[in-house]
């Protein structure tokens, strides 16, 4: 087989990069191995502001996406960009002009044990479900926006958070941030919101996808067998060990030491620590060039050292001068801005057009929903690079609003929006305009102005 472009891997950046493709050079070849016949693809972007959307992802058949590309289900083994082609596990070999590695990353594992869960795909999300008919207490390691997620939705159980931090969700909220989101999780009173869905929702059975996404919870029952549900937070640690119990006890199924000197007895662990990139590809001939976190590293047209491939999502890792609002977390929403530019850049080498940089780089853009709030985190939300030479504008009402600005020179840097706040399109355009706001900063959380008016 031979084609014009070919794509590697079935996630949110290569669906996009072929989706890309296919728009912008409708007439060339077009070939999308995947090792699954499950690809994922954003089937809805609601636009929120100019650079953030709210996306509906799907779990689909790869054979959905033959009217854009040839769809080959099938594992790489080897790339030889001396004769520029891949190599399949079945034998094949697949010849292309421009090739792009969309591989993904693999979650961490911290111990290979029958009761140690590691949350990423949606077959580790049936296998807890599948444990949670018989578990009582559980463990859930990590502080990220699974594990977050996870222990907002478990219930029926006892559970012990592990987190590595001083607060929780450390990975995306500051620790003000984290204290409003707290009093429900621990809590779980009836007073807590509830997930108001905007999304449509997907059934998918039987299916293995490359990672979770947005909204993976919100058809998974995640009950125990217990009464209640208790929450105990173990802050500022990490595992030490984790020890299969005898066989003879009957009081656990496994033992989890902590780095603080505690050791917790519970039924599962599940692990939501972060992922690898997947960038072990054997290269026949000089290798790819890796960043220090293992990504491939990609110049600012997601150009990998190895001619004629490229490299976009969770599997790259940028080389360029990044703007100063952007920096890159393996999220979604950064797949599918990766991919897509990937396409531009990949159609621009081959036309032989100029490309310009997506204006998606320019300000790192965020919306989720932890514990029932939508959240938005814009710029430098966590006053990122900017050391301690920053100021914060703060607007807290329990329960309903978190509302938190970073101001550096009397200029918005960035923000973290939890609730219905209403103001995301009015602090994306602070920041990307970077306008002085000195005379104005008393007034930009005072609920009695519609701030909006001063730049009308």
């Amino acid at each position: 087989m031979q084609f014009k472009y070919l794509v590697i891997g079935g996630g949110i950046a290569g669906v996009s990069c072929v989706e890309g493709l296919a728009f912008l050079h409708p007439d060339a070849s077009i070939g999308l191995i995947t090792p699954s016949g499950i690809v994922k693809a954003v089937t809805k972007a609601v636009p929120v502001t100019k650079l953030l959307s709210d996306i509906t992802v799907e779990e689909t058949d790869a054979d959905k996406l033959e009217g854009m590309c040839r769809v080959i289900v099938d594992n790489v083994t080897a790339i030889d960009p001396r004769v520029n082609s891949v190599l399949t596990e079945s034998g094949r070999e697949i010849k292309y002009s421009k090739l792009c590695l969309c591989t993904g990353a693999s979650p961490r594992k911290i111990w290979y044990s029958p009761h140690v869960i590691t949350i990423r795909d949606t077959d580790s999300v049936e296998t807890l479900q599948d444990k949670l008919k018989t578990v009582k207490k559980i463990v859930v390691i990590g502080n990220g926006g699974i594990a977050t997620e996870l222990v907002h939705e478990l219930s029926g159980v006892d559970i012990v958070w592990v987190v590595k931090d001083k607060h929780i969700s450390a990975t995306f909220l500051d620790p003000g941030a984290a204290e409003f989101l707290q009093e429900t999780v621990l809590k779980k009173t009836e007073s807590t919101p509830e997930t108001m869905f905007k999304r449509m929702r997907y059934n998918t059975e039987g299916s293995a996808g490359p990672s979770l996404g947005p909204d993976w919870h919100s058809n998974v029952s995640l009950h125990g067998v217990a009464r209640d549900t208790h929450i105990v937070i173990e802050y500022a640690c990490e595992v030490e060990r984790i020890v299969d119990a005898e066989e003879t006890d009957t009081s656990c199924n496994v033992y989890v030491k902590l780095t603080n000197g505690k050791t917790l007895a519970c039924d599962i662990v599940v692990s939501a620590i972060g992922v690898v990139p997947n960038s072990n590809i054997l290269v026949r001939g000089p290798p790819f060039e890796l960043a220090t976190d293992s990504g491939i590293s990609v110049n600012e047209f997601l150009q990998t050292n190895v001619s004629h491939v490229f490299a976009a999502g969770d599997v790259c890792t940028p080389r360029w001068e990044i703007a100063a609002h952007w920096f890159q977390m393996r999220l979604w929403t950064q797949a599918r801005h990766m991919g897509s530019y990937a396409a531009k850049c990949m159609v621009g080498a081959v036309k032989n057009e100029p490309v310009l940089q997506d204006f998606a780089f320019e300000m790192f853009t965020h919306m989720t929903r932890f514990f029932g709030f939508k959240v938005i985190l814009l710029g430098l939300f966590n006053a990122q690079t900017l050391g301690n030479d920053y100021e914060v504008l703060l607007r807290v009402t329990r329960g309903v609003e978190y509302i938190k600005l970073i101001l550096k020179d009397g200029k918005m840097q960035g923000a973290v929006l939890i609730g219905d706040t209403d103001i995301e399109e009015m602090c994306e355009n602070l920041i990307l305009n970077q306008l002085d706001l000195t005379d104005i900063a008393d007034d930009l959380l005072n609920p009695n102005i519609d701030i909006e008016d001063y730049f009308d």
